[in-house]
């Protein structure tokens, strides 16, 4: 039982310590007022552990830290469990047994990587952990009335959730996720889950019969393949033995027409060499009458030419005489005698030199200048000369070099080259026209006409018989053959294609199959688990609930004697899905709708404690009901403050219990005999709480 609580700073607390005594402890107040709070200092101290949203907002509000101290005893033993927090979310607790005046620790703080925890130690001494307590010692608002007003279907899931067979609902779903995680990997591994098994075996069925109705088909188109490969053989044999035949023609036309080009390219040759020779002839008439002259011309050039020096030369003199002269006239115009008296010298001159005398000057340059102009026309005839025999020399020289460019050293070889044009021309004549009816005439030409004439002979002897249309129609009649012979090989290839696929796939089903074959075995298993021992209704789960219902029903029928009513006994029973409340008195099965208000809250309180009992909250022996009044009109609020008035009767049987009642309700325990009651009222300094008696 919980003898103490101390709760500093914590929740709407700031000093608040309540001494506890088995029987029942009451706290009245309204809502708001701190008495909840009791709860969550109880199982934080204990579990670290509440109902709030996060440890920091168990601090009251304005200060640094708080803390919750629970003292119990246990089995005879006396325990504290302190845990402290601070502003930062610092957490701090201590577990220690009081022995005498001493406290000795036996955790401190959360180490549960180093092997300590303190909640470890709470949950080994107590005999529960946070969770199982808030069941088994922790009857919430409203759950009182549920057990009264439950219906048989409700009652059911609420005892369900009581003694957590609601967990199966978890396991099952579990075991469903398991399932579908199985299926999801084998139909990873192979494509397909047991759910396809039927599928697979209509799927084996249809390629087996496809196998079966594909192999006469390809032993008739084996049958059909040999056949035709055999007439496409035969066919080929003659192609190839008339196909030569097609190349000698090919190669009889290219002859003839190779002999006619030759003939015409020979004529052509003839005509050319004539023209070629008739223009050679052409290009040297007259030429050795020119080339003759050569040496007499080079002569007479070179005479002509020196005499064009020369009279260059006396041309070039004269009009440097000339320009003499007109000096000296220039000076004679200068000396004049004026007196017979020398402008020079002033002596006496008779008569000037000839010299000096411009009438004298004057009629040598006239004279001199007659000479120039008959020299000039003397220069200009040699130069016309020289023009003359040159043009005649350079004709010379042509003459020579097209007479060495033709090759041609004389008249008589000219005369040669007459003579056999005229013997060409003649031959030409004698040519017949070029074409296929007078090849013989043409092979005539020359020997190498006649070569080509000889072969042409030797194709057309072993072409003869050879008809080329009969031919192609043989080509023809072997296209079709092996198309046909192809169409063939392409439905073998199809066929066997689909054989093979049939096999493979005969194969990958039938290994398939097989294994999930097994897997369905597997799966079945765990459907079968699954069903009766997960399902809420299933073997496992009503066997338990018979067990938990006759336990809850014994102990609920002990608690129920101690409450001094007329119910000897409360029978639990599962019909269906429905479980239903028997109550017997000591005569007869008594309505649960005939009982009074106090008598069904006696019924459903020990039946809650009943529970409790079953889960295991023999070492603390505590219940806190919190709010039981809720959604209770004023009758059965009256009924349940004498059952909880009675509740004294179990604190001092062999198994004495500590109850403890939050409820706002408080005018509903003035006239009770509940010895211990403690008023929480709410002050600026926080939830003050005050024992009324």
């Amino acid at each position: 039982m919980i003898t103490s609580i101390e709760l500093g700073n914590f929740l709407a607390h700031s000093d608040t310590r309540l001494e506890f005594d088995n029987g029942v402890t009451v706290f009245v107040g309204h809502n708001g007022a701190g008495k909840s709070s009791i709860i969550d200092g109880i199982t934080f101290a204990l579990f670290g552990q509440h109902t709030r949203k996060s440890n920091k907002g168990l601090i009251k509000r304005g200060s640094n830290q708080g803390y919750s101290k629970v003292n119990f005893s246990v089995n005879g033993k006396s325990f504290e469990a302190v845990r402290k927090i601070d502003s930062k979310g610092t957490l701090s607790a201590k577990f220690t047994e009081i022995i005498g005046d001493e406290k000795v620790e036996i955790a401190a703080g959360e180490r549960k990587q180093f092997g300590e925890s303190m909640t470890q130690e709470v949950e080994k001494a107590i005999g529960l952990d946070f969770e199982k307590l808030k069941v088994a010692s922790i009857v919430q608002q409203g759950e009182l009335n549920a057990i009264i007003n439950a219906k048989p279907k409700e009652f059911k899931e609420l005892l369900n959730a009581i003694i957590g067979i609601d967990k199966l609902d978890v396991a099952s779903e579990s075991m469903k996720a398991v399932n579908k995680e199985f299926r999801e990997n084998i139909r990873s591994k192979i494509g397909y889950d047991d759910t396809h098994i039927d599928i697979l075996s209509r799927e084996l069925e249809r390629y087996q019969n496809e196998i079966k109705e594909s192999e006469p088909q390809k032993i008739q188109l084996q049958n059909k393949q040999k056949q035709l490969q055999d007439k496409v053989e035969g066919l080929r044999k003659k192609v190839e033995t008339e196909a030569p035949k097609i190349d000698k023609l090919n190669q009889l036309e290219a002859r003839k027409r190779e002999l006619i080009e030759y003939a015409k390219e020979a004529i052509h040759e003839i005509q050319q060499e004539i023209s070629e020779n008739e223009r050679k002839i052409r290009d040297c008439e007259g030429c050795f009458e020119h080339a003759s002259l050569k040496e007499d011309l080079e002569s007479k050039i070179q005479r002509v030419e020196q005499a064009v020096e020369d009279t260059l030369k006396k041309i070039q003199e004269m009009k440097s005489k000339t320009a003499s002269l007109r000096e000296k006239q220039s000076l004679a115009a200068k000396l004049q005698l004026k007196d017979n008296k020398c402008p020079v010298c002033d002596s006496y001159v008779e008569k000037l030199n000839p010299l000096f005398q411009e009438e004298h000057l004057k009629q040598e340059l006239e004279s001199l200048q007659e000479q120039i102009v008959l020299k000039e026309k003397e220069h200009q005839m040699y130069n016309q000369k020289r023009k003359e025999f040159s043009e005649k020399l350079q004709s010379a020289r042509d003459a020579e070099a097209t007479l060495r460019a033709h090759s041609i050293s004389s008249k008589e070889e000219l005369d040669k080259i007459q003579e056999e044009i005229k013997i060409k021309k003649e031959n030409i004549q004698k040519i017949p026209s070029t074409n296929n009816s007078n090849l013989v005439e043409i092979s005539q030409i020359d020997s190498h006409a006649k070569t080509i004439f000889e072969n042409i002979s030797e194709l057309e002897s072993d072409t003869s018989g050879f008809d080329e249309q009969e031919f192609l129609n043989l080509k023809k009649s072997v296209n079709e053959k092996q198309m046909e012979l192809s169409s063939v090989d392409q439905q073998i290839g199809a066929i066997l294609e689909k054989i093979s696929k049939g096999i493979e796939q005969t194969k990958i089903i039938e290994n398939a199959v097989s294994e999930l074959k097994v897997v369905k075995e597997y799966v079945t298993n765990l459907d079968e688990i699954q069903n009766n021992v997960f399902s809420r209704d299933g073997p496992v789960a009503t066997s338990l609930r018979s067990w938990a219902l006759n336990a809850i029903s014994a102990k609920a029928s002990e608690y129920l004697a101690l409450l001094n009513t007329k119910i000897q006994r409360i029978q639990l029973t599962e019909k269906a899905r429905d479980i239903s409340i028997i109550c017997n008195s000591k005569s007869e099965e008594l309505d649960l709708e005939s009982l009074s208000g106090g008598e069904k809250v006696s019924v459903a309180l020990s039946l809650r404690l009943g529970m409790a009992n079953l889960l295991g909250a023999s070492n603390l022996n505590l219940m806190i009901l919190d709010e039981p009044t809720t959604h209770l009109d004023a009758e059965r609020k009256k009924s349940l403050v004498g059952v909880l008035s009675q509740l004294s009767n179990i604190s001092n049987s062999e198994t004495p219990m500590q109850f403890i009642i939050i409820t706002h309700d408080a005018e509903i325990f003035e006239d009770s005999t509940v010895e211990q009651i403690y008023k929480f009222e709410s002050s600026e300094q926080g939830s003050r709480v005050t024992l009324l008696n």
